[in-house]
């Protein structure tokens, strides 16, 4: 005879989630009625659950946790200009939030704190760069301690920038 593992402990608790969840764990035996009733739980212990016509307690184990809060600005740390043997680069380094964002609005909002640093950054095909360094670079490369974006790059269309890996028209520097 063949031992086929036992899966009653795991059946059981997903019976009683499925219980709890569908409201059909009242104690039948409780003259309160459903508001004090109790749940059993897997290892045999009763513990009261929650009334319909109240929200769980902060601490009961049904309620699903906060989600975190996004991460806050700033998410630009430094915005320095420095020279690359191809020309002018900005080195802009990331906060934690910033390699963390993934907010509507939040690649603009790094962006606006870009050029706070720099404000000569806002030059054609900058954004762009920054934009895919934005979006695919923290992903690829979310330790990297810098993003170079250079003005004398050419402007291209996002498949180009994506495909020239945000460098278009020369190497990363």
């Amino acid at each position: 005879m063949r031992h086929r593992p036992t899966r009653r402990p795991a059946a059981l608790a997903a019976l009683v989630a499925i219980a709890v969840a569908g409201g059909c764990a009242t104690d039948p035996d409780d003259s309160a009625g459903p508001a004090t009733s109790t749940l059993t739980t897997p290892s045999g212990h009763r513990a009261p659950s929650p009334s319909p016509s109240s929200p769980p307690s902060p601490s009961s184990p049904l309620t699903p946790p906060a989600p975190p809060a996004p991460p806050a600005p700033p998410f630009i740390a430094t915005a320095t200009w420095a020279d690359s043997d191809y020309g002018v680069t900005l080195e802009v380094a990331p906060t934690d939030a910033g390699r963390r964002a993934t907010g509507a609005g939040d690649a603009e909002a790094a962006w606006r704190e870009v050029l706070a640093l720099a404000p000569d950054a806002d030059a054609p095909g900058m954004w762009e760069q920054f934009d895919c360094h934005w979006t695919w670079a923290r992903l690829l490369e979310p330790d990297k301690p810098t993003w170079n974006v250079e003005p004398w790059r050419p402007v291209v269309s996002p498949e180009r920038m994506l495909a020239e890996g945000c460098n278009p028209g020369g190497p990363e520097v």
